[in-house]
């Protein structure tokens, strides 16, 4: 279990420390934020502060990672290696649109559809590699059963698998995307998220079916492959998200960019898809969730309406700020959101394995 406090302490060290290293080399290479001219005219005072900071997150998650590893002389696990990778994949997708923003100097980078077709190459590499590499008990990386707390008996094949995966990883990397748009509003409530996945790692190892068990494998047992591995992935981008949101939160110095929000989102989904709580992922990322359907029935609202608004603005957080909400409050009274659906998150998946038992 040490190695979860180490992995979570190491990334939290790096990112804490490396963040004003970053902030000194983006303001020097010009890689600033552009904001939007149509949304909360208090943001305007925003542009040109540095942006791509998540590129510190997912470098301090990926030498916490290998650093946790050399220090137990454990070698790195198959579901590890492909949620990082998944991960970096996700960070490039998101870096390459950050810079075409710069470059551009308008808020608008990669079209829509170009940064969807990034997000599902990953996604489909991801999903035909996670269903291979067996263990020594069997259990791969992921399964194609459709899971909640556990994998239900609701199999669905490879090929809708992967398609399945795809609809997870673009819809959390989309949701995460979108509530990256306020001061430590991203960074805070992914912690809080990741921090829910250590204990589900380390429940799931101390539960799991392929431990040595006197008289074999008590029901209820988790038939996950890597488990702490994985909670130990979470810790690390738990720790990471920390140490940036000091210099990220109100006012920020260093914007996240869809570089950071892409990779988290991504991470996000290829823990819930290794740990079978894919599902449960909907409310422990309920936050994500609430941001994304504000933007889908703005837009179904304006088209159906001709024009009329449903919301002064989407995501949702900017609504609140337009009715007179500090851009503080917005932040706190999410994270406060975020928390209460964690807290229920990890209640519906102690209740199944109580229900189990």
């Amino acid at each position: 279990m040490r190695s979860v406090l180490y992995a979570a302490g190491f990334a939290l060290a790096l990112s804490l420390f490396g963040t004003p290293v970053a902030i000194k080399v983006l303001t020097r290479l010009g890689i600033g934020q552009q904001v939007r001219t149509d949304g909360v005219q208090a943001h305007l005072a925003k542009r040109g502060r540095p942006t791509m900071g998540g590129l510190v997150i997912v470098l301090a998650t990926l030498l916490a990672y290998g650093f946790t590893h050399a220090v137990a002389w454990r070698s790195p696990t198959a579901s590890g290696l492909l949620v990082l990778a998944l991960m970096t994949g996700m960070a490039v997708v998101g870096g390459v649109d950050d810079l075409l923003k710069v470059f551009r100097g308008r808020s608008l980078g990669l079209r829509a559809r170009a940064k969807l077709v990034g997000q599902w190459i990953g996604a489909v590499v991801f999903a035909v590699l996670a269903l291979h590499f067996p263990d020594a008990h069997g259990y791969r990386p992921a399964s194609a059963h459709i899971s909640i707390v556990r994998d239900t008996a609701l199999t669905i094949g490879p090929v809708l698998f992967v398609l399945w995966v795809g609809v997870l990883i673009a819809g959390a990397s989309n949701g995460v995307n979108l509530a990256d748009g306020a001061d430590g509003l991203c960074a805070g409530a992914c912690t809080i998220v990741f921090a829910a996945y250590v204990f589900i790692g380390v429940w799931q190892h101390g539960e799991a079916c392929g431990n040595r068990w006197p008289a074999g494998a008590p029901a209820g047992c988790y038939p996950v492959r890597d488990p702490l591995d994985l909670a130990v992935i979470a810790a690390a981008i738990a720790g990471a998200c920390f140490g940036f949101l000091w210099w990220n939160t109100f006012p920020t110095k260093i914007f996240m960019g869809d570089v950071g929000s892409l990779a988290l989102g991504g991470a996000l989904a290829g823990l819930a898809i290794c740990t079978r709580t894919e599902l449960l992922l909907v409310l422990l990322g309920g936050l994500f969730v609430m941001e994304t359907v504000s933007v889908m029935l703005q837009v179904g609202y304006f088209k159906r309406t001709g024009g009329k608004r449903l919301f002064k603005m989407s995501p949702i957080h900017h609504h609140f700020e337009l009715l007179g909400w500090s851009e503080s409050q917005v932040v706190v009274r999410f994270w406060i959101l975020c928390g209460v659906f964690v807290v229920a998150g990890i209640a519906v998946f102690y209740a199944g394995w109580t229900t189990v038992r």
